[in-house]
């Protein structure tokens, strides 16, 4: 089976080493912090470096059990049954499920090549949609891998002040650019420790590895001090052992060279992704990320594309993709994601080449 299914990196673009001599260091340096419960806003000096990271004191921050958690405790705070949400269409799957098992009323805002339809918000805004928080992911979206413009990212401040809205900054793969010029944050736009209207998310799932299972929120510090309550009630304390290493790794000397590693990795493989789909499915478009680990696909409308038969298709060739309409509350029958990062470059081609067939079987 070649795998474009999952958004995860492959082991050979992880710096096993360097997380193990991380671990040894953290447990000869701190014992007592990882061996403890430690404090719900998470491993104390992870947090002061990045609330330095961030320029923000350290009230405005808590290190979570991965940056899904983060979304999480948010969500439970602000996207309660009936309030109003924004998000971009299509969106990470997940995300839409957290926010209708919450029972929050979901309002899905095109996104377009250089991120969420501001005009488009705007209008649903003048018409007297409320929301009580707009999620965003601005840099390298999941599932599109499209990344959201300065003006665009400019004009959402300017509509979350005026309309009163918290906009959620979802950024787990920001910086995983390999590509292009990097944008300023939407929380620095808005004044970084004076913002009053952005929360922002990350994770080191992504520069790290995902198994080490560390997120984290930055906003405003009466809301940082509510979901603080949500989280000392839902685990006491996150996970210790995992947030010292994190620390430990990224006050080491290796991490700088994994990063680049990684990105390096990340690049050759869209290349290979790029140039494979434009042979084989000249029919598709797409648009080549600058960073993160997805492309979108989509193939023309109105010639009898179905996504759940194609999906089945490529998988008896031995091909897993992810359907759009998994990333959509309707919709998205002739598209689907396409995760490049745990896809070996000497599979790529023959991957695509497989899907290829698949989407030909399934229209005959």
């Amino acid at each position: 089976m070649i795998s474009f299914a999952r958004g995860a990196p492959s082991t050979d673009i992880v710096d096993v080493e360097g997380l193990k001599q991380a671990a040894v260091a953290a447990f000869d340096s701190d014992p007592a912090g990882m061996t403890g419960y430690g404090t719900a806003v998470g491993y104390v000096p992870l947090r002061a470096w990045i609330a330095e990271k961030h320029g923000v004191p350290v009230e405005h921050v808590l290190v979570t059990n991965g940056s899904m958690q983060a979304d999480a405790f948010l969500f439970d705070e602000l996207a309660t049954p009936g309030a109003a949400v924004v998000t971009e269409r299509p969106t990470y799957d997940r995300t839409l499920l957290g926010l209708r098992n919450r029972g929050a009323d979901v309002h899905l805002v095109t996104l377009e090549e250089d991120g969420i339809s501001v005009d488009e918000l705007a209008a649903l805004l003048e018409g007297g949609l409320r929301p009580t928080l707009a999620h965003v992911i601005p840099n390298f979206q999941n599932p599109a891998g499209y990344t959201l413009s300065l003006a665009k990212r400019e004009r959402l401040l300017e509509l979350a002040r005026e309309h009163d809205f918290v906009l959620f900054e979802d950024d787990p793969y920001v910086d995983i650019r390999f590509s292009g010029e990097p944008l300023p944050r939407m929380l620095e736009l808005d004044g970084g420790a004076a913002s009053e209207h952005v929360v922002y998310a990350s994770s080191f799932s992504k520069t790290v590895c995902p198994g080490i299972r560390v997120g984290y929120l930055v906003g405003p510090p009466a809301l940082i001090k509510k979901i603080q309550v949500r989280a000392t009630n839902t685990y006491i304390a996150p996970n210790m052992v995992a947030q010292g290493t994190v620390y430990a790794y990224l006050q080491g000397e290796r991490f700088p060279a994994a990063l680049e590693r990684v990105k390096s990795a990340l690049a050759e493989r869209v290349g290979l992704l790029d140039d494979a789909l434009r042979e084989r499915l000249p029919q598709a478009s797409f648009r080549r990320p600058e960073g993160g680990y997805f492309l979108w696909v989509s193939l023309p409308e109105g010639e009898g594309h179905d996504v759940a038969r194609i999906t089945t298709e490529a998988a008896a060739r031995g091909v897993a993709i992810v359907p759009g309409t998994d990333f959509l509350l309707e919709g998205g029958e002739n598209s689907f994601r396409l995760a490049y990062s745990a896809v070996q470059p000497g599979d790529v081609d023959e991957g695509v080449r497989r899907l290829a067939a698949a989407i030909e079987a399934a229209r005959s």
